[in-house]
């Protein structure tokens, strides 16, 4: 394994981390400009983040102080009760895709959605293989644009409890089997983000790593999970404070050959989002070298 312990080299920051700053949203500038006085030169931002500042802006950033992009988040969201719902929703990864070459970003993470209405509240129905049907067509849909912009589509399986609202792709495997029928050839622009806290308790989760090899494995997420969970979006861990073995899923991870970024993802209403993105980004750097 790379020894992480002496350099920021391999750290990025998804920038929903600190996403808050003493409970207050902190913009996208505010996080990049925090990144770069620390030495981090990977970032992994929220689409919603760079509209609120626009994306030109956050565009001249990244190449004002050389930044790479680890991951774009996100794509997905893909099934829908209408036609006019299914065409919003192609048309919106399209821009995803258009927004993350611009970025020049690593690959686009998708996360793909779950029974159409359930984020809302209401399901509109409780057909989950429909579901996930759909986002089978709307990835082959946005992968054939994707590859004519020579962007990778990154899909990142979601812990069941998302099953329903978020994404009903919730092993490695099933993202895996998706992405040997719609790139068979394993050319690249189609793999897998890793995220441990989505598939740490997964007992095929080492053969599954083998199974996706380095053509596959495009981006690796961590954090932690806490227990008690206080809540099951925004209550992760930071790293070393949870029962996640983050360096045994890194060691499968790397012996296929990944030699990308750990990208720090955090959703911490009640604690890290309370606190100074001072503290937040200084502990990031801390657990990175002594825990991931």
């Amino acid at each position: 394994m790379r020894d992480f312990s002496q350099s920021n080299d391999w750290l990025s920051v998804n920038t929903a981390t600190v996403r808050k700053s003493r409970g207050q949203d902190l913009p996208l500038t505010d996080i990049i400009e925090a990144c770069v006085r620390r030495d981090i030169q990977v970032i992994s931002p929220w689409r919603d983040q760079v509209a609120a500042v626009g994306l030109n802006t956050v565009s001249r950033l990244v190449k004002k102080y050389n930044l790479k992009l680890s991951g774009y988040c996100r794509g997905g969201m893909f099934p829908a009760a209408t036609v006019a719902g299914i065409q919003a929703a192609d048309a919106d990864n399209r821009q995803a895709v258009d927004e993350a070459c611009e970025l020049n970003a690593n690959c686009l993470v998708l996360v793909v959605g779950g029974l159409p209405g359930a984020l809302a509240g209401q399901a509109v129905h409780k057909n989950i293989a429909h579901a996930r049907d759909q986002v089978l067509e709307g990835i082959e849909k946005l992968l054939f644009y994707a590859k004519s912009c020579h962007m990778p589509l990154a899909i990142e399986p979601l812990h069941p409890m998302y099953a329903a609202d978020r994404a009903c792709i919730n092993t490695l495997e099933q993202a895996l089997d998706v992405c040997d029928q719609l790139d068979p050839g394993q050319s690249g622009a189609l793999g897998v983000a890793v995220d441990v806290y989505h598939v740490w308790w997964d007992p095929k989760l080492q053969q599954q790593i083998e199974r996706a090899g380095q053509s596959r494995l495009l981006a690796f997420h961590v954090c932690d999970w806490l227990t008690p969970t206080r809540d099951l979006l925004n209550d992760r861990g930071m790293m070393g404070d949870g029962v996640i073995d983050i360096p045994k899923i890194r060691s499968w991870v790397e012996a296929q050959g990944f030699q990308g970024f750990s990208e720090v993802e955090i959703f911490s209403t009640e604690n890290w989002w309370q606190k100074d993105h001072s503290e937040v980004l200084d502990t990031c750097i801390a657990r990175h070298r002594s825990v991931v």
